[in-house]
């Protein structure tokens, strides 16, 4: 048994006293989860095409749109639809097209929006898809959600120019951090994205299952012996979908230590560029390295360099072991899985990462906000149209 199994085998009361009800067993449940959202694409394969046709044969630019970690879905997913549908295909925050929409939008312009939301009531989300149907009648919306009872799946429904998806309630994390709920949806852009045709997505499905089921057993004790080191900044490297995978676990981390553990993100060849200069002998350096023989080399030879400097406490590499590092996690799937396909995989490790240094922190994971700066739903705020 693991440090991350010990916590979902610990007692009831124990788990509610310390805040660990939901979030441990919300990021173990991942891989099972992962085939149930299979199956529900599966179900809806059909009606999706018949919704999404002539979006597809006619190349319409494709917007990814969501808040927080659900913007950091449409940066997982971009490359690889814009790669499988050979359209435009661009990650744009709900928060961004709330407050410039006239820059973002051509009005002239056949697009599909599809949003990302845990809830569904986050609103900017709402008010974005409101003001759309509204205003632009050329914009199709694909709604995705894990809220049956969330206003955006609502109006969703209730449109002729909206396709509502809904995921499992099981993937609609009860504590304060998306875990699952990001990487479920993450699964399921992967599948629509190979809505035309199966080709190999069933099978790498399979290598993010293996791959993940390793991190939850060998990475969960690594993060749990990390956060006990006590690192007061965390800095995460990817390049492509990996780099959106550094965004997210930076986010988890920050989320549940309330910010008490200092966070940042970068891409590969982005990190020299000034940000390399806040890295300190306090700083945990996480890097998610690339499949493809090209990249790698770009992130090995960053991991050459920051070891080098010495300007770091710990260097993680995941997804490779010929790095150099302190700790690598690593497993013969992640050789069978592309790129664009990893960030469902590896941000587990930055969940896990969040999760123990919270504990170790003395913080209630399910809600690690004490003074209720955030919340799980974003606070209701005036919208102006």
């Amino acid at each position: 048994m693991n440090t991350l199994r010990e916590l979902q085998a610990l007692p009831m009361d124990e788990k509610r006293e310390r805040g660990l009800v939901h979030t441990p067993d919300e990021i173990a449940q991942q891989p099972t989860s992962w085939r149930n959202t299979y199956r529900l694409f599966e179900n809806s394969r059909s009606e999706l095409r018949s919704f999404l046709g002539q979006a597809r044969d006619e190349r319409w630019t494709i917007y990814m749109v969501g808040a927080g970690t659900s913007d950091y879905i449409g940066h997982s997913l971009a490359n690889l639809l814009r790669q499988r549908w050979q359209c435009e295909v661009f990650a744009v925050a709900s928060t961004d097209l709330l407050t410039n929409r006239e820059d973002l939008v051509l009005t002239d312009r056949n697009y599909l929006w599809i949003s990302f939301s845990r809830s569904g009531d986050s609103p900017e989300g709402v008010a974005v898809l409101e003001q759309a149907l509204a205003a632009y009648p050329k914009v199709k919306h694909l709604v995705v959600s894990c809220n049956k009872d969330g206003r955006m799946v609502k109006l969703a429904q209730e449109s002729e120019q909206a396709f509502g998806m809904l995921l499992d309630d099981a993937v609609n994390d009860r504590s304060l951090a998306m875990t699952s709920s990001f990487t479920n949806m993450v699964v399921f852009g992967q599948a629509l994205a190979h809505l035309w045709e199966n080709e190999h997505y069933p099978a790498t499905l399979e290598y993010l299952i293996e791959a993940a089921e390793y991190l939850l057993l060998e990475g969960a004790d690594l993060a749990h012996d990390l956060a006990q080191q006590a690192c007061l900044r965390a800095c995460f490297v990817g390049a492509g979908g990996l780099g959106a995978t550094a965004r997210e676990s930076a986010l988890k981390l920050l989320e549940l230590t309330s910010g008490r553990i200092e966070t940042m993100y970068e891409t590969t060849l982005g990190l020299r560029h000034g940000p390399m200069s806040s890295l300190n002998a306090d700083t945990l350096f996480v890097g998610f390295l690339s499949n493809e023989a090209r990249r790698r080399k770009y992130d090995n030879d960053l991991l050459h360099e920051v070891h080098a400097k010495e300007v770091v406490r710990k260097i993680v590499a995941i997804g490779r072991k010929d790095a150099v590092c302190d700790h690598f996690l690593h497993c013969p799937a992640f050789d069978r899985i592309d790129d664009a396909y990893r960030p469902a995989v590896d941000v587990i490790f930055g969940q896990m990462l969040g999760l123990f240094s919270s504990i170790e922190l003395g913080m209630r994971p399910d809600s690690p906000s004490p003074t209720g700066v955030i919340s799980r739903v974003v606070e209701a705020f005036s919208i102006y149209s």
